[in-house]
């Protein structure tokens, strides 16, 4: 579902910056553009969470459980998974 709302935003992002020589056009690429960059953040932000949870693991700081519960929680939360 997510992928499809994620594919189903890049081709309106394309459809919308294909009218660039109109005002619209040009405020639809800016809005465009603001979303896959604050998608790609939310990735980022993810990809660091999952990285502390695997130096949690490592440090003993969590057991193997609660790992496992902490990684599936971020690939559901995840865009491109």
């Amino acid at each position: 579902m997510k992928r499809a709302v994620l594919i189903g935003s890049l081709l309106l992002f394309f459809a919308v910056s294909s009218g660039c020589s109109s005002t619209a056009g040009n405020v639809g690429l800016g809005a465009g553009v603001g979303a896959v960059a604050g998608a790609g953040g939310y990735e980022f932000h993810l990809k660091r969470q999952k990285e502390k949870v695997e130096d949690d693991l490592k440090s003993g700081a969590i057991d193997q459980r609660e790992h496992d519960i902490r990684i599936d929680q971020i690939k559901r939360d995840s865009l491109l998974q």
